[in-house]
């Protein structure tokens, strides 16, 4: 300023007059961003989650850190520039619960002028990725810290955990020498069976499915080999007639292909979450809330039946990558992937459940090619670290989608449509194609589903009230269970 003004004490009274004008003048010229010393936080958020916790701190311009780890105890120690300790920034502290399953407790300082010291003391080993993202709506500049636990939560050890934690079921009735060979068969087939197996083979020395209920029996149309190798390609599976409804509402699952028995999983992906709300109705109804909602219901209608397992890619609010919940089905080797939405459209007049499968020539409409687009920007409004190297293997790896997974999520896509028609109104009569990120695992059958458009208000109401809700569950679970009844799984290949 002394630079560009004359000394004040040197002016007389009428000079200090213009003396004030050029300053005022010079203030405007110079801008807010001269003055204030330091981003200004706009929100702190924290986002705790077995998988990981993941701390957000939105600002007005972008921030710089560097981080380091300690060990003994162990620390995650953040040195962020360009920030002052502020009353915002101290909320923080508060917002680290008791119950995070990685952060103790956080504490800051101000170690210089124009920069914070973060400390993160950690419950156990951690490895952290400290990473920005640049605007994009609803947010501003973002600076976020991933905490991820130094060994990983292994799905499929989860899986085997439900099982053991699961009731008893009683006694199957005395089988015959043919039924034990099967189950036999089965027990040896089945990879992913015989690991649960272990667990729990000192109450139980053979470990048979449960008998499932009493139904009409299903007549092949044609027979079908006795067994196949699991390294060797399999031939194309026998078609069987669709029993009668039970009273349930749907046929029980058959043997598997080859005269195979084992257990059925399904992957249930509850889409959006933590940073990422989806879309967001009229009365502010989230989609992230919403469909975890009806993941959790329809995951434990599928644990009840004998026979199926489901497993949840988010079982709370924080957001998984698009890349990793498809990772997460193909650990546990699932059977079927079914990602879960709530509509949403630029009028709210549109209306209508829709079920999707992957294209690998183009959308078959320009509906279902904006709504790809749409749900494809999932990972930038969540917020991905594009640098680590796991993320572009991934990513080529499901690039890799085949024509059978294709036809075969067309298959159960066409079951689930049929079955959510009964229970309120369809957008499309038919399963409609786009390039969907979630849906390119190259080995399982994969929809998305659209539950509705939560952005109509009508719709938004439906999706609120927990009586249409369990109905489009037992629509979804009637479809599911109706397409392993046509067309069962093979043996999966070895895990161990």
């Amino acid at each position: 300023m002394t630079q560009l003004l004359p000394a004040f004490d040197t002016l007389d009274t009428v000079s200090r007059r213009g003396w004030f004008r050029q300053a005022g003048a010079l203030v405007l010229v110079l801008g807010a961003g001269d003055l204030v010393h330091g981003a200004t936080l706009v929100a702190v958020r924290v986002w705790p989650a077995a998988d990981y916790t993941r701390v957000t701190l939105e600002s007005d311009t972008a921030l710089e850190a560097r981080h380091f780890v300690t060990d003994g105890p162990a620390r995650l120690v953040i040195d962020i520039d360009g920030l002052e300790l502020s009353p915002q920034l101290r909320e923080l502290v508060a917002k680290i619960g008791a119950n995070d399953p990685h952060i103790a407790g956080v504490r800051l300082g101000q170690s210089q002028p124009r920069q914070v010291r973060m400390v993160f003391d950690l419950k156990r080993a951690a490895t952290p990725q400290v990473f920005t993202l640049t605007p994009i709506a609803p947010y501003r500049y973002r600076l976020v810290f991933d905490l991820y636990p130094a060994q990983a939560p292994d799905p499929l050890l989860a899986l085997v955990k439900e099982r053991e934690a699961a009731p008893t079921p009683l006694p199957a009735p005395a089988s015959t020498t043919a039924e034990a060979s099967a189950r036999a068969a089965s027990d040896v087939d089945d990879a992913l069976g015989e690991f649960i197996g272990r667990v729990d083979r000192t109450n139980r020395p053979t470990l048979p499915l449960p008998p499932a209920p009493p139904t009409v029996a299903l007549k092949p149309e044609s027979a079908g080999p006795a067994s196949a190798p699991a390294a060797t390609v399999a031939p194309p599976p026998p078609r069987v007639a669709a029993a009668p409804a039970a009273a349930e509402g749907a046929p029980s699952v058959p043997p598997g292909r080859g005269g195979i028995n084992r257990l059925v999983i399904v992957a249930i992906d509850p889409g959006h979450g933590g940073e990422d709300p989806g879309a967001i109705g009229p009365t502010g109804l989230r989609e992230k809330d919403v469909v975890l909602q009806i993941a959790k219901q329809l995951q434990e209608r599928i644990n009840a039946r004998p026979g199926m397992r489901a497993m949840l890619t988010r079982d709370a609010d924080f957001f998984v990558p698009l890349h990793e919940r498809v990772n997460k089905a193909r650990r546990v080797q699932a059977d079927l992937f079914l990602s879960i939405h709530a509509d949403a459209f630029i009028t709210p007049e549109a209306r209508g459940a829709s079920v999707f499968a992957l294209s690998d020539s183009g959308a078959t409409s320009t509906a279902a090619r904006w709504m790809a687009k749409r749900e494809n920007a999932a990972d930038a409004i969540g917020g991905i670290n594009v640098a680590t190297k796991d993320t572009h293997v991934l990513r080529a790896l499901l690039d890799m989608s085949t024509t059978a997974q294709i036809k075969d999520s067309l298959r159960v896509g066409r079951e689930v449509l049929g079955n959510i028609g009964q229970v309120g109104k369809l957008h499309k009569g038919q399963v409609e194609q786009a390039g969907f990120a979630v849906l390119k695992a190259p080995d399982i059958p994969s929809i998305l589903v659209e539950t509705a458009f939560i952005s109509n208000p009508q719709e938004e109401a439906k999706l609120r009230d927990e009586d249409y809700q369990a109905q489009l569950v037992k629509a979804v679970y009637t479809g599911i269970v109706r397409y392993f009844s046509r067309n069962p799984p093979l043996a999966r290949e070895r895990l161990l």
